[in-house]
């Protein structure tokens, strides 16, 4: 612990100072910088890389809780004492708000589609078109998303789906639903905004299997949603 608190301080003190003040040896000091790491410390540099991708896609909302079963549920099996370990001495410490959570990240490479509905919201009939949204509710056991699928003309929920965390795969499940539910007929036009769950190669392709119009808002126009 002595040698690692005087790597991350070296920049800042010097290290014969350093070791002195802590009662360790320069040369124990350089030997331990220059022995190999153990297995257990590569594994910690995979797992931190993951951490991290997480934790700035989840707006630093995720604690060591929900941050492990992200991970496990991608198949890394880590228990939530080593991730607790990694966060808090990495420096990726939640930033808790009440007021705000973003569900839409629009900074990704997927393919964009163009904008059908351009603003015009009303169909005269069921199964024409439809709209998917992420919103977010706050309970006395957190935050819970929502994600659903509207029939425009009656503004009917079709599908929903609702999870502790947003992950990816949360609006594909209410698509799904809705889906099982109102078997739609080819050529309904899916609107949505241009977040990452709704341009992921696994939501476009329920969309193209079952023969949907892909349709998503104009950039940056909150007011172009039903």
């Amino acid at each position: 612990m002595r040698f690692r608190f005087i790597e991350k301080e070296k920049a800042n003190f010097r290290i014969c100072r350093m070791c002195k003040v802590l009662d360790v040896s320069e040369s124990g000091y350089y030997a331990w910088v220059s022995r190999p790491a153990s297995q257990r410390q590569r594994d910690d540099m995979v797992y931190l890389a993951h951490i991290r991708a997480e934790h700035k896609r989840n707006y630093c909302a995720y604690g060591r809780n929900r941050m492990t079963d992200e991970l496990n549920d991608q198949g890394i099996i880590i228990g939530e004492r080593r991730v607790g370990r990694l966060m808090r001495d990495n420096d990726s410490s939640v930033v808790r708000t009440h007021k705000f959570k973003r569900t839409t990240n629009s900074n990704h490479n997927h393919n964009i589609a163009p904008n059908l509905l351009d603003g015009d919201f009303q169909a005269t009939g069921p199964n024409q078109k439809w709209a998917g949204d992420i919103s977010y509710l706050w309970t006395a056991e957190g935050w819970l998303y929502l994600a659903v699928i509207i029939d425009l003309f009656s503004r009917r929920v079709t599908g929903w789906a609702v999870s502790n965390r947003l992950k990816r795969d949360l609006p594909t499940e209410a698509l799904k639903r809705a889906i099982a539910l109102r078997q739609p007929p080819p050529g309904v036009i899916h609107h949505s905004d241009r977040g990452s769950q709704y341009c992921s190669n696994d939501y476009r392709k329920l969309l193209k299997d079952h023969d949907f119009l892909s349709s998503m808002s104009s950039k940056g126009n909150c007011y172009d949603t039903p």
